[in-house]
This record gives C-alpha cells, sequence and structure tokens, in this order.
C-alpha cells in the first residue's frame, strides 16, 4: 500500500501558507496502519534497543503498537503536568512560544538504549528536547523513526548526531 495516497494534505492548515500534512486517513484504514507500522518496524531491523518513546500525541499512536510488536517497553513523553510520578523536564523553543515535555524520572535506566518514533519531523525541537531527557537520564537515543519528515523545515539539522530514518518526504 503507498501510504503517499493515503496522507491527506490540508492547504491553509493551522494557518494560511501551511499544507498539513493528516495521517488521520492512516488511523481509519487497518492495512494503512499495518503497512506504516511495518515499515516503521523494517527501518529498526538491526538496531539494538530496549526501550521506545514518543511524544504526545501521536507518538503513542505510532509508538506504543511498535513497542508491543517488537516486545520492548514504552516511555511515553508527555506535556508538563500530565504524568503522576517524579519526572525530568525538558523545555524547548517554538514558533509561536515554548512547550516543556516531561517523562518519569525511573521510565529509562543508565545503559537503556531507546528508540525514538514519531509521525513527523518538521522543525525537530520536541524531538531534540525527548532526546536530552534521555540522556539525562542514562539512556541513550539508538535511532530516531517518523512517518514523514518535512524537508523544508530542516528538523534533520537540529538532531544532528543522531541515527534517523524516515518513511515519506515532502
Amino acid at each position: 500500500m503507498n501510504l503517499r495516497e493515503v496522507i491527506r494534505a490540508i492547504p491553509d492548515f493551522p494557518s494560511p501558507g501551511i499544507l498539513f500534512r493528516d495521517i488521520t486517513p492512516i488511523l481509519l484504514c487497518p492495512d494503512a496502519f499495518d503497512t506504516a507500522l511495518s515499515q516503521i518496524q523494517e527501518k529498526l531491523h538491526g538496531v539494538d534497543f530496549n526501550l521506545v518513546a514518543g511524544p504526545e500525541s501521536r507518538g503513542f499512536i505510532f509508538g506504543v503498537p511498535i513497542a508491543h510488536i517488537m516486545k520492548k517497553g514504552f516511555v511515553p513523553a508527555r506535556k508538563r503536568g500530565k504524568l503522576p510520578a517524579k519526572t525530568l523536564a525538558k523545555s524547548y523553543a517554538l514558533e509561536y512560544g515554548q512547550e516543556t515535555i516531561e517523562i518519569h524520572a525511573d521510565a529509562i535506566k543508565p545503559g537503556d538504549r531507546v528508540v525514538i518514533v514519531d509521525d513527523l519531523l518538521a522543525t525537530g525541537g520536541t524531538c531534540r528536547a525527548l532526546c536530552e531527557l534521555i540522556k539525562e537520564a542514562g539512556g541513550q537515543v539508538a535511532a530516531i523513526v517518523f512517518l514523514i519528515e518535512l524537508e523544508s523545515l530542516n528538523g534533520r539539522e537540529v538532531l544532528q548526531g543522531y541515527k534517523i530514518e524516515t518513511i515519506l518526504n515532502y
């Protein structure tokens, strides 16, 4: 199945001049979702890791099934104040302000090898913050896999030094 044909392009969302790549049609089609998961799993062939991390919310959508399929634990990265136990936090800049993501302080142990799975690489800020949290916890980022990369936003530059895999590039 060609995922490029399933992903919907929505012009001027969330603001004029933006062409939004909508992954929700993948979620509506079990065959498309299975294809996306299979392609992400293929990108992880040969990667040594014991945990998958994903930022909310779409990182959960793809990261949890990958962790389950590959028999790994899952580390949710959430917005500030959403996790109930002690957390590690990292703030990062957005075009329109600042955001903070957190992981549970005990989720990643020294020496853990973590794969980050998310739907989209745009500017790279969220993923960079998550990489820093993983390192702060004593873990190592083994690889990062995105379903989509928006190349014109140069997010890959923000993530230099990390193994980055993408399924679709726009």
